[in-house]
């Protein structure tokens, strides 16, 4: 158990690290997720929640990635897609969890088992929706700004609807 005091003198417990190598590939990745959404702030002590913090990304460079390359990279084909299928679980709930291991799923793209392909394109699809819906944001941001400048009279006509145009394009285009 890793302990962290609280200046009122109460104690946080969290599981230690090497506890943590029994536990199944994505279930680390799960845990720092879960303590810091839903528990961290209710310590109400901002050093122990930096303390917390910097022990999950321990956690995260020590335990959790590693474990996940080791069975991605390894030649067990149904591990690899046990793993794949929690990922992709992990994945559409919160997608940054699964961004430490996007290199990895890219290499998977070239392995011969079709199972393996299907699921590493469904998560890496998953990076590319959100890619673009962020591309689309900042479009929509300067587009915004640009009409607000050609309602002001400060740039032409032609201008903003070249800038339209662009921007109708990039969106409709997918």
């Amino acid at each position: 158990m890793r302990l962290f005091r609280k200046k009122d003198g109460s104690i946080v417990q969290l599981i230690d690290k090497k506890k943590m190598m029994d536990w199944p590939v994505e279930l680390p990745l799960i845990f720092i997720e879960y303590i810091r959404n839903n528990k961290l702030e209710k310590y109400n002590d901002k050093k122990v929640e930096q303390e917390i913090n910097n022990y999950l990304d321990e956690v995260l460079e020590e335990v959790a990635i590693p474990r996940l390359i080791k069975v991605l990279k390894g030649e067990n084909n149904e591990e690899i897609v046990d793993a794949l299928n929690r990922i992709e679980k992990i994945a559409t709930e919160n997608l940054d969890m699964a961004r430490p291991i996007k290199p990895y799923l890219e290499d998977l793209m070239n392995n011969t088992n079709k199972q393996v392909k299907t699921l590493s394109d469904k998560i890496l699809e998953l990076f590319r929706k959100e890619e673009r819906r962020k591309e689309l944001n900042k479009r929509r941001k300067q587009m915004k700004e640009k009409e607000d400048l050609f309602l002001a009279g400060k740039i032409s006509a032609e201008e903003y609807a070249t800038a339209r145009k662009k921007y109708l394009e990039f969106r409709d285009n997918r």
